[in-house]
């Protein structure tokens, strides 16, 4: 997987291929940058996104998004952890099973 191009670079191109004068085509601005057309057009569609232009999910949702998935599996591994240790202890507590009381 090629590594992705720098923040800084995708809103130079972007902000060209916004200003650009009448006639020149995306084509063209992604050509003078050295990247696909169809890349060029995926990080218009993004930063429309991201100044709320268009509906969609901001990279900062995402990534909270991202986020919270993440704590809630680790959350439901530990409840699974604590739930087979109650499960466990209760057994373990049951008069006549592995007590020896006089």
């Amino acid at each position: 997987m090629p590594k992705p191009y720098p923040d800084e670079f995708r809103n130079d191109v972007v902000r060209v291929a916004r200003n650009r004068e009448p006639g020149v085509t995306i084509e063209q601005v992604a050509k003078d940058f050295g990247v696909h057309p169809m890349t060029l057009q995926k990080w218009l569609k993004r930063a429309d996104v991201e100044t709320g232009s268009k509906p969609g999910q901001t990279r900062a949702e995402a990534t909270e998004l991202r986020e919270a998935r993440k704590r809630i599996r680790l959350l439901e591994q530990e409840n699974e952890v604590l739930r087979r240790a109650a499960a466990y202890l209760s057994q373990a507590n049951l008069p006549g099973k592995g007590t020896t009381r006089s």
